[in-house]
């Protein structure tokens, strides 16, 4: 009989196929060769069942039911990939043996024994476990295949992480909207992510701007012209300020003090897919969700990069011989010169910047395969640009740089230049339009409190001295008034860094230890976290920034004064990952895990329930305010009334829910938070005053379809209706005649899209599920 060999998407699986079974008879579902049959997942198949699927009465959210804690959890088919599960069942009576060929980490190891257990599979697992999908590395990895059930215990930690999260934010969801009559979002990762953004809105609503003064003076000695800024207590006297500057100006001075130091700067660390979003996110204003999408299509369909949703930054001593390859291939294209001139003896196994195995785990960084690259969208060439640079600079030395510090004293007054002289660029050659924008930038660094410092570094590529002997003269002089600025809002570039960062201020080494390593979130779910905040309504993004609507604020401070503030706070994510790791080491118990999290569920409904409910009008969109800082005056008054409610029945016994019960819990809700977000982020019933744009579609339900913020919902949300069609899904913004059409044909009329390759191509939207208002799009050659 044969083998079964089931990847986690159809391209990967057709990837496989070709290597293994170039002569595979191709079907639309999988390819079937003499030895292997080659099928595929879509994402997950299957998932932990919803709470109705235990029980009816759960359809309908009541505070009576909480907690919901299955003594067993069941599964349940995705309704939209159904078809391909029933394809997986069928193949696999044909087949003797199985290999596991989802993705090598521990979500792909979930996906997999998922329809594993769903189907009652019994056969024998391999398991492929690969970086690339170059038919070298698929080659090897074949021949290199190990029992399944060498990762028994990192199966035994992903299912453990999924039903963890499932009892978290299913029951935290549905605690905080009862008691609120709003629909309230909670898991495990979002909640601290939008406490970060909450702080930081606090932060600069609390900003108060001081104005102080700059001095700057222009030096000339002999045929060097230099500028210096004075150097003493900060002026925030104008008129000081002023008589400061034509104190000096126009006088002679002395150098008191000139050094000279000379430093290096070395390449960036290569890419884990955190970095990436954030470069990306600078340099091009992608959000973290449209790199990760650009880079999976680089590495499943192009096959161009290696395996994107890495969290190291560090490659293994077997990896540098296929860097090499990649570098042979590079001379080729448009890189060649910059090939070329690469010196592939600083990529060894001593050069702990590249390699360093401790700290690879699942997957080495993001890297260029050997595969030249072929027709790439606009997109595509961008992101695949960044990783090629990246790669590149370690194939160069370190930039020199020349450091000046002069002290000029005019009057018994001192003012300092700084200049930093470029001697040899080394790596920054590799790295292009993004070298030429430092050098605009002029080397001007930042103070804590976001101002300017007194003294900005210039950054040049000429020569620089001055005689420290020589007398110079203050041909000039000037005060400027300057302001401190408040802290930044954050950008999607900005809060990765900070998700990444988060609690590496805790006092508990151990935690600090286990967050240094993973963050918020991990890099493969970091944008989907972003996405979802912008999905249930907590946070907007205006330009760059992303700023917490009223909603969003409201939320953070109901769960911080319920006494359950552990649920915002990144110790517990920290506790949550540790003990996980541990799981999948196969150092800890996952039933002692999961009890514990089932302890905290059922004391964040008992904090939830002693909670006084949020007052009327708490979570509706107020006006804004205006200016620099982005203050909503709007926002912080309603936000004003959920804290006053946030606690008016909590109990002191915060500080105990962060102990024992509470050690290894929180929620990410992977379908718990979707099941209470798939009403429309604000709909309020059928309140008077919103039209009545149809009926809902969901059999039995008879409700109103309304026009919330960001999707047309069913009226009957707070019975447990979930239907809502968002307004933005497959890069098209559903207009009131198209919403029409799904309502009374189920499909749209022929519309243009864009698919991956940038090209355009005709389809229609359908509304495939009609509990839920999920859209398909069908093309002509779907």
């Amino acid at each position: 009989m044969k083998t079964l060999i089931i990847a986690e998407k159809p391209d990967m699986g057709r990837t496989i196929a070709a290597v293994m079974e170039p002569r595979a008879t191709n079907r639309r579902t999988h390819l079937e060769g003499e030895r292997f049959i080659v099928t595929w997942a879509i994402g997950h198949l299957v998932g932990l069942a919803e709470p109705d699927d235990y029980d009816p009465k759960y359809k309908k959210w009541q505070d009576a039911d909480l907690p919901i804690i299955p003594d067993n959890f069941k599964l349940s088919p995705n309704p939209r990939t159904k078809d391909q599960l029933k394809v997986i069942a069928e193949l696999a009576r044909k087949c003797e043996r199985i290999v596991n060929a989802c993705d090598a980490g521990r979500e792909g190891q979930l996906i997999f024994h998922l329809i594993r257990r769903h189907l009652k599979l019994n056969q024998p697992v391999d398991r492929l476990w690969i970086s690339d999908l170059t038919p070298e590395t698929i080659r090897k990895g074949f021949q290199q295949l190990a029992s399944d059930e060498k990762y028994a215990p990192l199966t035994r930690a992903a299912q453990a992480r999924s039903e963890a999260d499932w009892l978290i934010g299913m029951n935290a969801s549905r605690a905080f909207t009862i008691r609120h009559r709003t629909l309230l979002s909670v898991g495990r990762v979002q909640t601290p992510v939008l406490a970060l953004l909450y702080d930081r809105y606090k932060e600069i609503e609390a900003f108060q701007s001081e104005t102080y003064y700059r001095i700057e003076a222009q030096f000339d000695q002999k045929t060097v012209k230099y500028k210096g800024i004075w150097q003493g207590e900060r002026l925030t006297d104008g008129a000081k300020a002023q008589a400061l500057a034509e104190k000096v100006k126009g006088k002679k001075g002395r150098i008191s003090r000139y050094d000279i130091a000379e430093s290096k700067e070395y390449p960036y660390r290569l890419h884990d897919l955190t970095l990436l979003q954030r470069e990306a996110n600078g340099r091009y204003g992608f959000p973290a969700k449209k790199t990760l999408d650009v880079a999976q299509a680089l590495y499943e369909k192009h096959k161009v990069i290696t395996y994107p949703r890495t969290s190291s930054n560090y490659v293994t001593e077997e990896t540098i011989p296929v860097m090499a390859k990649a570098l042979d291939m590079l001379r080729g294209t448009e890189y060649a010169e910059l090939a070329v001139g690469a010196d592939r003896s600083k990529v060894h196994k001593g050069n702990k910047a590249v390699c360093n195995p401790s700290k690879v785990e699942d997957h080495h960084a993001i890297l260029p395969t050997p595969k030249k690259p072929g027709s790439l969208s606009a997109d595509e060439k961008k992101i695949y640009d960044l990783i090629v640079r990246r790669f590149l600079s370690h194939y160069y030395g370190p930039a020199v740089y020349r450091n000046h510090t002069v002290l000029t004293e005019v009057e018994e007054e001192t003012f300092r230049t700084r200049v930093k002289q470029l001697l040899d660029p080394g790596w920054k050659v590799t790295q292009g339009q993004a070298d030429n924008e430092e050098k605009k930038s002029r080397g001007k660094s930042k103070k804590n409190g976001d101002e300017e410092e007194e003294d900005e570094q210039l950054l040049i590529d000429g020569e620089f001295t001055v005689d420290a002997e020589a007398p110079v003269l203050c041909k000039g002089a000037k005060a400027e008034e300057k302001a401190t600025q408040p802290p930044k809002a954050f950008t999607e570039g900005t809060l990765l860094k900070a998700m990444e960062s988060a609690g590496k201020s805790m006092e508990d080494e151990e935690l600090r230890e286990t967050m240094r390593d993973s963050g918020l979130g991990t890099p493969a779910t970091r944008a989907a976290t972003i996405e979802r905040l912008k999905q249930v309504g907590y946070i907007g993004a205006v330009g760059k920034k992303l700023e917490v609507e009223p909603k969003g604020i409201a939320a953070i401070e109901l769960i911080r004064g319920a006494g359950v503030e552990l649920l915002a706070s990144p110790v517990m994510t920290g506790q949550w990952e540790r003990r996980l790791v541990q799981i999948a080491r196969d150092e800890a118990s996952d039933e002692t895990f999961i009890e514990k999290v089932k302890q905290f569920a059922k004391l964040i409904v008992e904090k939830v329930r002693q909670q006084a409910p949020a007052p009327s009008g708490t979570f509706q969109e107020q006006e804004r305010g205006s200016g620099r800082q982005g203050t909503r005056k709007g926002a912080a008054r309603t936000a004003g009334r959920a804290k006053g409610a946030a606690g008016a029945k909590s109990t002191a016994a915060s500080k105990s829910a962060g102990g024992g019960r509470a050690a290894a819990a929180g929620g990410k809700g992977i379908r718990s938070a979707a099941a209470s977000g798939k009403a429309a982020a604000d709909s309020q019933g059928s309140p008077p005053g919103l039209k009545v744009l149809g009926r809902c579609p969901q059999p039995g339900c008879g409700g109103a379809i309304v026009e919330g913020k960001r999707g047309y919902g069913c009226s009957k949300f707070k019975e447990g209706c979930r239907f809502v069609i968002w307004k933005e899904q497959h890069g098209k913004k559903i207009s009131l005649t198209m919403l029409q059409s799904l309502l009374q044909k189920r499909q749209t009329s022929l519309l243009t899209f864009t698919n991956e390759s940038g090209a355009a191509v005709k389809g229609r939207l359908q509304l495939e599920l009609p509990y839920t208002g999920e859209l398909r799009l069908v093309t002509a050659d779907s």
